[in-house]
């Protein structure tokens, strides 16, 4: 489960599995990956491929969950569930030659399809040494639909991979307390 800054975590370790994957593509300027909102130009060399977090949603499916109830020792407590949400993200290479921008996207395809599943000690941050498990999958979009991505932070299209990220669970700030109950009375009008 993951605080406030489990998004930041998600694309931390997307960049890090990412620019261990690219660092056997050239022998002379490795390309790697990076985080980034795609506002400025991009500064090349070394070639990137930059991760840009474009969309952040509710899982619908994760919706109308029971509260959580805290587990001895400690007092009881009970929460709201935690917020599942799917993040998507959009993939693009910059720099080097066309060649080296395909090989790039087609490192990227072959590391998420390979561990479409992070887990374990991939994970870091407020999701390291937890349960959670991040599911990648690449998002069929129409070129109308990634061209409105493109549209909307106002660049050109450039050939980019769409990824969805799920479940991130975020979980709630507010914890209330719960007291047992102790005794209980059944009131009712007896029937002859």
């Amino acid at each position: 489960m993951g605080d406030f800054g489990v998004i930041a975590d998600v694309s931390s370790v997307l960049v890090h599995t990412l620019t261990r994957s690219l660092h056997g593509l050239s022998q002379v300027e490795p390309p790697i990956a990076e985080l980034n909102d795609l506002s400025e130009t991009v500064q090349t060399p070394p070639p990137k491929l930059t991760v840009f977090l474009y969309e952040i949603a509710e899982d619908p499916t994760s919706r109308n969950r029971p509260p959580v109830r805290s587990q001895p020792p400690g007092p009881p407590t009970t929460s709201k569930p935690p917020m599942a949400l799917l993040l998507r993200y959009l993939i693009t290479p910059w720099g080097g030659d066309q060649t080296t921008q395909h090989r790039m996207l087609g490192r990227a395809l072959q590391t998420f399809y390979d561990d479409a599943i992070l887990d374990g000690t991939r994970l870091s941050g407020s999701l390291a040494g937890g349960t959670d498990a991040l599911h990648l999958t690449l998002t069929p979009l129409t070129l109308d639909q990634k061209s409105w991505v493109w549209y909307a932070i106002q660049k050109p299209y450039r050939l980019s991979l769409n990824y969805e990220v799920r479940v991130v669970n975020l979980d709630p700030a507010v914890r209330t307390g719960v007291r047992p109950v102790r005794s209980r009375t059944i009131e009712g009008t007896a029937t002859p």
